[in-house]
């Protein structure tokens, strides 16, 4: 089994929970949100669709510049839906191509020329294209608790669904 081969089976698996959570926001609150320095509900929902297949790209190359870190505005629902659906199946491709050499090999990120961070790149997508992405799906379902929208179970019950029952 390839280093890969992992982090794609773990990509299929958190991308249908990730689509539970994705599915429930609201359309009408896009743009809620619950503090003046949040990202509204809008934004973090599309960051969340479109992140995945951004850092894909990002990975495929030796070094990234880190440019403009603003969120845009989703305009609605679909959009965010759609984004998931295309960016998932983009990272699966994209990542799919790294052998076992390219996933070990170093990867650096810079901005405006400075190293911001240099790893193996393995490391960079479990820290960031992964982890990131599960504790920005964990700030939705807070957002959504506090939205009074019911909790999609994530990897248990929540107060609202329990697939164990």
């Amino acid at each position: 089994m390839a280093i890969v081969d992992s982090i794609l089976m773990e990509l299929d698996q958190e991308a249908k929970t990730t689509q539970r959570v994705l599915d429930r926001i609201p359309e009408d609150k896009l743009t809620w949100k619950p503090h003046a320095k949040s990202y509204s509900l809008g934004q973090l929902g599309l960051h969340i669709a479109r992140g995945q297949g951004f850092l894909a790209d990002a990975v495929s190359k030796d070094s990234f510049e880190i440019g403009n870190m603003s969120q845009p505005e989703s305009q609605n629902k679909k959009e965010i839906l759609d984004a998931f659906t295309q960016s998932t199946a983009h990272a699966k491709q994209t990542l799919a191509k790294l052998d076992d050499a390219r996933m070990m090999a170093t990867w650096t990120a810079t901005r405006n020329g400075k190293v911001l961070m240099s790893t193996p790149r393995i490391g960079f997508i479990r820290a960031v294209v992964m982890n990131h992405f599960y504790h920005h799906r964990g700030q939705l379902s807070v957002y959504l608790r506090l939205l009074d929208v019911p909790v999609p179970s994530i990897y248990g019950p929540s107060a609202d669904e329990n697939p164990f029952a």
